[in-house]
């Protein structure tokens, strides 16, 4: 279900806005949408591999040797 929402836009931004829709032969309600969605989607694909990585912590915690690296052993090629 779409559901419409309002939006404030200074003069400028939205004669940008404007152009870039027209650009894209989008309106800018759907270039903003698209946009928007994007940005959603992006986050929890973020959240969910954050999610993968510290389950794999939880499961194998890392082994270091039992020791922490000095700064030279750290630095050598």
């Amino acid at each position: 279900m779409k559901q419409n929402i309002t939006l404030s836009l200074d003069a400028q931004t939205l004669h940008h806005a404007r152009q870039l829709a027209a650009r894209r032969k989008l309106s800018v309600s759907k270039l903003l949408a698209q946009d928007l969605a994007q940005q959603v989607e992006a986050d929890q694909r973020y959240e969910q591999a954050k999610r993968q990585a510290l389950a794999w912590l939880a499961q194998a915690p890392l082994q270091l040797g039992g020791r922490y690296l000095d700064r030279d052993e750290a630095h050598t090629r």
